[in-house]
Formats: C-alpha cells, sequence, structure tokens
C-alpha cells in the first residue's frame, strides 16, 4: 500500500509517493511556481506584501503528482491503484477570496491580475496595522481569544489580512463570498466541493490563525467582529461552523481530479495541515520532542497530551487543542526569516547564487564564536516570537572597516540561533517539554555549519530528520492513518519516520563564548523590541519604516 503527500512550499510545490509499510519514498517530483518572483507575486511600492496566483497551485498540483507517480512506477511492485490515500499541506496562513462556487477570484477574468483578488501568501505582512488593531480589542472585550496565541494577533494570520482587504480593496471584498485557506482549498478542488460552506476545515489553519476554538463556539462571535467591521461579522456565517484534526477526512477524491492524476477515484484526502504541523509529524513529533522546520522561515512544533493543563504561553503562534497531532495540544512558535537572511546577504546583496553560498560556509566554518565581534538580530522579516512584532527590522552591529561578507554571514546564522534559543527558553519557562529537537529542511539537512552553531548557542543536540521531505511525508503518513494502513499516529510514526544517525552537539568551548554573545543579544533584542523600557529602542526601526514609506509615496 502507498499513499501521497502534497507540499505547497513558498517557492514550490512537491508532491510525494510513499510506501505504507516502512516510510521509503519512492517517487518524488517538485514544480515551481511560473507567476511572479519565484513563485511569489511582489509590489516593489510596499515590501510588506507578498501574493500567490491560485492558478500556480493547480498546475502545480497535476504536474508534480503525475511527476511523482512516473518516477514511483521505476519500482517493482509498485502500480498507482495500489495508492491508498492522499495527503496535503501548504503554507499557512494563506488565506484565498472565493466566489460562491468555491473558485478563486483571481482564476476569473475580472479579478486576473488583481493583486488583492490572489491568495495573500503567509509573509505576507500588509495588515500590520488591523492586526494591532485586533490585538487591542480583542485585549480589552475578549481576552481569551488572544490569550491562546501569545496575547498578540499577528499580521501573518486571517482575519488581519481578510480585514486589510476590505480596508484597501473593498470591491475585492465585496466580490468574495467566503475566503479560504490554502490547506483547506486543495482538498476541496482534489474532492471537487464547489461551495465554500462544504470546505471541510482543519483546525490547525482555524485554530492557529483564525481565533477559533470550540471553548468559545468556534470563530470569534458576530459582536466582537462587529467590533472591528460589521462586513466581517456578516462574512462570519459564510465561513465555517466546525474545524477538525487530523482523525477526520477532508473528502475523497473526486472523478475529475483522479482522471487528471491517474489515480482511482474515491481515495480518501487527509485533512489540511499547515506544512510545518505535517512537518512535525514526518519528523516523529511526540510529547518531549520539538521539532524545527528549518526553511525560509523556521516553525518549532511541540505536542502535550490534552489530557493535561497548558499554561498561555506570551508572544507563543498559538496553543491549539487537536492542532498537529490528535489527542494532543500543537504548540506553535516561529521566526519569519532564516533561510530569507541567508538568501538576501548572498543573492541581493552580494549578487551570487548557490555558489557563493558554499563559499562563504565554508569561510565561516573556519572562524570562531565571536571572533568577527559581529551581533545581528534575526528581525528582516519581522519578529514572529516571542514579541510578534512585524514592525521590526534587522540590525548588524560591531562591522569594521574589515569586516567580510563571511563573516557578516556567519553573524545571521547565530542571529537566527539566538532567536531560537529564546523561543526555546520561553517554551520551557512554560512549562513545556523539550528532551529532544529533531530539525527538518534543506538547511538542515546540507548545513552542518549551521547545525553545529544551533547545538552550540541552544545547548541542546540537534538531530536530523531522515527524510528531507519531511512536510509531504507527514501529509503521506495522514493518508495512511485515515486510510486505515494504522490504527493511529503514533504506530504509523514508529514505522514511517527515521532520525539521521549524525546528530551536533554542543561544544563546551564553543557554548561559554555564545552564552557572553547571547547575553548582548537579549540586551539588543529587549531594547530594540520594547521590552526593556528604560532602555527602549523600538521607536528606531518603526520610524525608519515610516521614513521609508512616507518617501515611496
Amino acid at each position: 500500500m502507498f499513499t501521497i503527500g502534497i507540499d505547497y512550499g513558498t517557492n514550490s510545490v512537491r508532491a510525494l509517493v510513499v510506501r505504507c509499510s516502512d516510510g521509503a519514498e519512492l517517487g518524488s517530483c517538485v514544480v515551481n511556481y511560473p507567476s511572479g518572483q519565484q513563485g511569489v507575486l511582489l509590489d516593489p511600492k510596499d515590501h510588506h506584501l507578498a501574493r500567490q496566483h491560485p492558478g500556480d497551485y493547480l498546475f502545480g498540483l497535476k504536474k508534480s503528482v503525475r511527476g511523482a507517480l512516473a518516477i514511483a512506477k521505476k519500482t517493482q511492485g509498485f502500480a498507482a491503484n495500489k495508492v491508498i490515500g492522499l495527503g496535503v499541506d501548504t503554507t499557512g496562513s494563506s488565506p484565498i477570496p472565493v466566489d460562491a462556487h468555491n473558485r478563486p477570484l483571481a482564476l476569473t477574468p475580472k479579478w486576473k491580475q488583481h493583486l488583492d483578488a490572489q491568495c495573500w501568501l503567509w509573509k505576507d505582512h500588509t495588515s500590520h496595522r488591523e492586526a494591532a488593531q485586533i490585538t487591542a480589542l480583542a485585549a480589552k472585550h475578549r481576552p481569551h481569544f488572544i490569550a491562546k496565541c501569545g496575547h498578540i494577533y499577528s499580521s501573518e494570520w486571517f482575519w488581519s489580512k481578510i480585514w486589510h482587504c476590505r480596508n484597501v480593496a473593498p470591491k475585492v471584498f465585496a466580490a468574495a463570498h467566503s475566503w479560504v485557506e490554502l490547506a483547506d482549498w486543495i482538498p476541496s478542488v482534489l474532492a471537487g466541493i464547489n461551495d465554500p460552506h462544504h470546505v471541510v476545515r482543519g483546525v490547525c489553519c482555524a485554530g492557529h490563525k483564525a481565533l477559533y476554538a470550540d471553548d468559545w463556539g468556534g470563530l470569534p462571535d458576530k459582536e466582537f467582529l462587529a467590533l472591528l467591521d460589521p462586513a466581517l461579522a456578516a462574512l462570519r456565517d459564510r465561513l465555517y461552523e466546525k474545524a477538525y484534526d487530523a482523525n477526520t477526512a477532508a473528502g475523497a477524491l473526486g472523478a475529475e481530479w483522479a482522471k487528471q492524476l491517474g489515480l482511482p477515484a474515491g481515495l480518501p484526502i487527509a485533512i489540511g495541515e499547515m506544512d510545518v504541523h505535517y512537518g512535525a509529524i514526518g519528523c516523529g513529533v511526540a510529547e518531549g520532542v520539538l521539532v524545527k522546520i528549518i526553511g525560509t522561515s523556521t516553525c518549532d512544533c511541540a505536542v502535550v497530551s490534552a489530557t493535561k493543563t497548558v499554561r498561555d504561553i506570551p508572544g507563543i503562534c498559538g496553543i491549539v487543542k487537536g492542532a498537529i497531532l490528535p489527542g494532543f495540544y500543537g504548540i506553535e512558535a516561529g521566526q519569519s526569516a532564516v533561510g530569507d537572511i541567508f538568501k538576501w546577504w548572498v543573492e541581493v546583496v552580494c549578487r551570487g547564487d548557490g555558489a557563493l553560498h558554499a563559499t562563504l560556509t565554508a569561510e565561516a566554518a573556519k572562524q570562531s564564536p565571536g571572533q568577527s565581534g559581529l551581533l545581528a538580530l534575526d528581525w528582516n522579516n519581522g519578529n514572529r516570537t516571542i514579541l510578534v512584532d512585524q514592525l521590526l527590522t534587522g540590525l548588524l552591529l560591531g562591522q569594521t572597516l574589515y569586516t567580510t561578507q563571511s563573516e557578516i554571514y556567519r553573524a545571521l546564522i547565530e542571529a537566527t540561533a539566538f532567536g531560537a534559543r529564546a523561543i526555546l527558553e520561553r517554551l520551557k519557562e512554560y512549562g513545556v517539554p523539550v528532551d529532544r529537537i529533531v530539525c527538518a529542511g534543506g538547511i538542515a539537512e546540507k548545513n552542518p555549519l549551521l547545525m553545529q552553531i544551533y547545538a552550540d548557542i541552544t545547548g541542546c543536540t540537534m538531530q536530523v530528520s531522515g527524510s528531507s521531505q519531511a512536510c509531504a511525508l507527514g501529509s503521506a503518513i495522514a493518508a495512511a492513518v485515515l486510510a486505515g494502513a494504522y490504527q493511529d499516529f503514533p504506530n504509523a510514526q514508529k514505522q514511517m519516520t527515521s532520525v539521521q544517525a549524525k546528530s551536533y552537539r554542543p561544544i563546551a568551548a564553543n557554548r561559554k563564548v555564545y552564552n557572553q554573545l547571547y547575553t548582548l543579544y537579549r540586551t539588543t533584542h529587549d531594547a530594540f523590541g520594547g521590552v526593556n523600557k528604560s532602555s527602549d529602542l523600538s521607536r528606531v526601526m518603526k520610524a525608519l519604516l515610516a521614513l521609508k514609506s512616507a518617501s515611496q509615496a
């Protein structure tokens, strides 16, 4: 028996054919999104904007699955009719405005070129003002709404993006019958669902991004939404009443897409989850195991048994019952930019390519901790955890006339590791058990220097997932459980996941220096983040952004 995991990332979609008995990966195909800049639609007048064309998702869906199947067919014993289920993971929160037939507005001629009618990609931060207003109003009128997401609502999330669309593009908002998260929309397309009200919504996106909880009746109540905008209150009736964990199917593969993909109709489709959540499953997440999915950004995922009480954690991305693994509270944190920061330095500033990444990494590996005298903040795309402030920017301290490209490259790696340590300390402070850390993603697999620096700075041994495609693997595992190949997720994970033999342990001498650097990092972090009111420098970054915006206008 085999399943297929379909993983929608920031720049591409990947399909993976997996054998249920042991997690062996028989065929994989990656398809880059054809639109925009590496698949992302940008606006040179607003660096906060990031959208994607929904048509790219459908193009990539067909091409990636058929490509993965073609490779898998080279393995003896495999046949498409032995596939028993599909799973889908995507970025999030990436909501799509759709019409009454569940068709994205951007797939209609009228709205095809309109940026606000596209999918609002996870890293779109244009709604930072709306996010701040949601935080303020919730703190006053519904404090329990934001208690589970660290007491601060983010511009990366569902309601702030939709409200921003209402404010800046009222015609698009009026044309949208409903909004569907990408993670929910792809399974609905595969299942042939033509009514957004019938789309089966996953609790991962609903709980972590849309303030959903069964404890208060699902989505935020209409009275609260009316405090934001009466139009949002009216929209609530056109969204959904219930969200489900990964024990529930999103539907069954319809005849149309079965034919396009070359698969049997009627296959169960696992509930859509965010890439990092299924990625955590693909890394063997369990209570005490923290999973770090390191990519363009980083997401940290942990679970705690639903039979226990989890304290509210300030600055966290969410504590949601049923998220990630059924039967557990899913806890998410993360950093808004990691790989994106290295990419910016090498490809934008240094005008290099993959070869320069390798060169700078090799040069940086020869340096010792503290040798460059540099310290950086990892906020080039804002701070997701623990400050939850997208109006923060990157910072580099200590450069001289002799500072080199590779020294800055290493300082940027160290900055992301310091940010990771801050998150880890916050989780432990509030009682989340972390006995083991498993990392996934191309950076974790291909960059030993980064992994060693992370071990030295956090003081934790870093393991690497046995799969280089953990998110797609997690989706395939969910499909295997749903299709009945396993009775539950722990049993499926035991058979289908692994970690690499090599791990990265902290080096005592390096850790001693990094502890001193981390103290300086936290001093700078707290001053520019507005935590330390006696030395609050948070207005500096915001004032620079305001001047930038005024100049562009």
